[in-house]
Parts: C-alpha cells; structure tokens; sequence
C-alpha cells in the first residue's frame, strides 16, 4: 500500500478490504452518561461486534482486555507486556497498517467522535507503533452506505510487535499538578463546557483542573455528516488556546482518558504530533481531595 494518511473514508476501506497487511480494529464500547449529576457506566461492545462489524475486523476490547485489570480506574493503560500480548494477539505488529473504527461515542448521543477508535491509536502510538488510520465516520457511516458487514468472531494469525514506548506521550498526574503552574504548558479539558464549569457534576467533585482550557471533542466532527470538521475550522478552535506553538507542551484530559485521545487525535492530524494525554484523568483527579478543581 501506498502512504495512507491517519484518517481513511469509507471508500478506501471497502478498496482495500481484502489487503494482506491490513488489521481492523472494532474499538466499539459504550458509554452512558446520566442525564444530570452522577457517575457513567460503561459497556464492553463485545456483543454489538458479534452481532454486526465490518468484514475482517477484530475487536479490540478497550475495557477488558487493552486496560489495567488491577486499577480502580476504568481504562487505564496496561502494563506494557500485557499490551503488547492482547495486541499480538490480534494481529497488530510488524508489516501491519491497522484501521480502527467504533460505533458510537455516547449511548444516545449524535456525537461523531470516534474517540474509542483513538483510544487505541493512542495506545499504539505510546507503545511505538505508527502504522495507523481511524475510519471516518465509523462502522455508522459504513452501514448508513449499506456495506457488506458480517457476524460472528474473526481472528487474525498472531503478529510480532517489537516497537518502542515513547514515555512523552503519558501525562501522569504529578504532570498535571506541574502544568497547574507552567505557562508553557497547555492543559486541555476536552469535556462539555457544563462539565468544564463545574455546572454539571459527572466525576464526584465539579470543575476543572486549574488554568485548564476547554475544547469540547465533540465540536470537533459533524454529526450530520459524521464527518471531522475541515481543516480551516479545527485551525480556528485550536489556534487561540496556543497549541501550534512548538516551545509548548500540550497536556488532553477528559473524565478517563478517552475523549482526550480524539483531540489529540485531531491535533495529530493538524501537525502536532506530541500531545501527551492524562491517562487517569478527572477519574483519578477527583478521588484526591488535596486536589484543587475550579468552577466558572
């Protein structure tokens, strides 16, 4: 295959089903927010991939398999080894260029963001692997063409994955703490600007981190056409809050470290390539009550 950008339509996808180096990856999980104050809930997309996915595909289980079994966090990165085995295990490694897709970001919502299907490219990229594309649109788009889909479990011949980690793509919370202070860091809260105010209360303690910007992921696509904005307008969302300036370090986070990964995503796809995401997130922040959280 020829250079393939991170971001793929429908269209090419269906071209190059049948291609030998390619892996699909159904990232679908789902998450339900409360209409008002309270804690979400979460779903593995397990049973949504064997009743229907797109020919060929894998799923890559964000909740179980590809997170930390023993952290009281929902989806917190694994140890390496054990990321690494899951993902051998269906079939990502050397060779391989991997499309990601999901199906739905909130149970319910319109919102566009494939940010379960970055959650993994995340992932992938902080364990050193590059050869990635997200599906624009999802598998939502794809079945709204009427595409072949399929039932049933699929598997792909086990991969070698000898790639690097690149620490600088981890935000911990000690970072947080520090970029709280740092004017050359940019701290983004990537939540709905309610949440963001501390107007609703999601995450146990209301607000955001201190001198945190807001960059709502799901202004980030159209729901109608499913599509990621333009580029012209993602540059008008992300050039007031200073995240071109290459002298800056850029810090996402969101309720578990999920919703961060689309603007990183996006960011990605504008040039800035060195996002670092706050794994634990508001999920983490909130249980530490020495934390400070702001309202606005």
């Amino acid at each position: 295959m020829t250079t393939i950008g991170p971001l793929v339509s429908t269209d090419w996808l269906a071209e190059h089903l049948h291609d030998d180096n390619l892996v699909i990856l159904d990232a679908t999980t789902f998450l339900k927010l409360p209409e008002g104050d309270g804690l979400y809930s979460i779903n593995s997309g397990i049973d949504a991939y064997k009743e229907a996915h797109i020919p060929g595909a894998v799923h890559a289980d964000v909740l179980h398999e590809l997170a930390d079994p023993d952290d009281e966090n929902a989806f917190t990165l694994p140890s390496r080894e054990r990321f690494v085995n899951k993902i051998e295990a269906l079939g990502v490694g050397e060779g391989k260029h991997v499309v990601i897709y999901d199906r739905v970001a909130e149970v319910g919502s319109s919102n566009a963001a494939s940010d379960w299907a970055t959650r993994v490219w995340w992932m992938l990229r902080f364990e050193g692997f590059d050869d990635i594309s997200i599906l624009e649109g999802g598998i939502r788009k794809w079945e709204r063409e009427n595409r072949e889909m399929r039932s049933g479990v699929e598997t792909n011949p086990h991969a070698n994955f000898t790639f690097e980690r690149r620490p600088e793509l981890l935000a911990t919370k000690e970072d947080v703490k520090n970029a709280m202070t740092d004017s050359s860091t940019v701290l983004m809260n990537c939540l709905s600007p309610d949440t963001f105010s501390g107007t609703v209360n999601t995450y146990g303690r209301p607000g955001h981190i201190p001198s945190s910007v807001n960059v709502y992921f799901r202004s980030l696509s159209d729901e109608e056409s499913l599509l990621v904005k333009k580029e012209e307008e993602l540059h008008e969302i992300f050039e007031p809050m200073g995240v071109f300036d290459t002298n800056k370090k850029v810090i996402t986070y969101c309720g578990g470290g999920i919703a961060a990964t689309w603007n990183a995503f996006i960011m990605y796809m504008l040039g800035r390539e060195d996002v670092a995401v706050y794994d634990g997130s508001m999920t983490e922040w909130v249980k530490d009550e020495s934390l400070p959280l702001t309202t606005a």
